[in-house]
């Protein structure tokens, strides 16, 4: 891929948990329709596959549902690939480089073709609701964002108070995840020159709390028939730019109880990319993008935009 470096070349962002939104569905299909796109049979069939109405989710649920974790990474996984393909239509794109924010690289392994979209949607669905599960079985857990600081200081001391550096998504921004009781210590004491901000979400993720999920997705991942990828899945677990689907695949369980290492997802991709789209919903990642890959140009994909372009 030497040469990659010099050509244009397109990292796709999958957004994670976090980044759903009411009625975000809704407003890809209508892009869909403008497009010419069979977009609510492939929102059918889906929803067949993931057991849920999508649908209903996308279109009328509101924040507390779809913050639901068994609801929001099967929602947040087909409205990412929807967009995608609407994207596509739109402007002819092909990935050059692609990379998802943990439920995202679920999301990541279908743009890349490693997956189908049915399949990826059938295994945000069962991670999610396993996920759920598993927080059910650990109650008393939480997670909350240390701002400022750096990355390996802080990450060492949530470590020495018993807590887990889930997401490491860049300098001054790592997530501390672990017990309610641990969390709390933290936000009243937090490490030197930082704050911390507690986020809504079910329990902590990327722990070893959340050890009994990975069990079903493994199942489930010994099921899915593997594609040929189009391009390199940039992986969670160390920001590798992976060509293998098998291996591609097979960190999906691990990636569970597993830190995020999305800063070091961000610096292969400026070492690779000339340019990068967020698909919906987009938000998080375009933002960390825009301070750390300076040398990018960064899209966040939005419904109302892209009707614009095309009409």
């Amino acid at each position: 891929m030497e040469d990659e470096t010099v050509a244009n070349v397109l990292a796709v962002l999958c957004p994670g948990q976090g980044s759903q939104q009411p009625g975000m569905l809704h407003a890809w299909m209508k892009v869909a329709d403008n497009l010419d796109l069979d977009g609510g049979g492939l929102i059918d069939t889906w929803s067949a596959a993931a057991d849920l109405d999508l649908t209903d989710l996308g279109t009328y649920a509101d924040a507390d549902t779809i913050r639901k974790t068994e609801y929001a990474q099967p929602l947040i996984v087909a409205t990412s690939l929807l967009s995608w393909h609407c994207y596509q239509a739109a402007t002819g794109a092909r990935p050059g480089l692609v990379a998802g924010h943990s439920i995202g690289e679920v999301a990541a392994l279908a743009v890349a073709g490693i997956i189908s979209d049915t399949d990826a949607v059938k295994l945000a669905a069962i991670r999610g609701g396993a996920m759920a599960r598993a927080v059910h079985q650990a109650p008393g857990s939480a997670m909350a964002a240390v701002v400022g600081g750096q990355i390996e200081p802080v990450a060492s001391e949530l470590r020495a108070r018993g807590l887990t550096p889930a997401n490491i998504n860049a300098p001054g921004q790592v997530v501390a995840a672990g017990t309610s009781d641990a969390i709390a210590a933290l936000r009243a004491d937090p490490p030197r020159g930082t704050r911390v901000l507690p986020l809504e979400v079910a329990g902590a993720f990327h722990t070893d709390m959340m050890a009994s999920a990975t069990q079903a997705v493994a199942a489930t991942v010994d099921t899915i028939r593997l594609g040929h990828p189009r391009c390199p899945v940039v992986s969670n677990a160390d920001g590798a730019p992976l060509r293998d689907a098998r291996e591609a695949l097979a960190r999906i369980p691990t990636q569970i109880t597993n830190s995020v290492r999305w800063d070091l997802c961000q610096t292969t991709i400026a070492a690779l990319a000339t340019h990068a789209v967020e698909l919906a919903p987009a938000r998080v990642l375009s933002g960390l993008a825009k301070r750390a890959m300076k040398t990018l140009t960064v899209r966040a994909l939005k419904p109302a935009q892209l009707e614009k372009e095309i009409s």
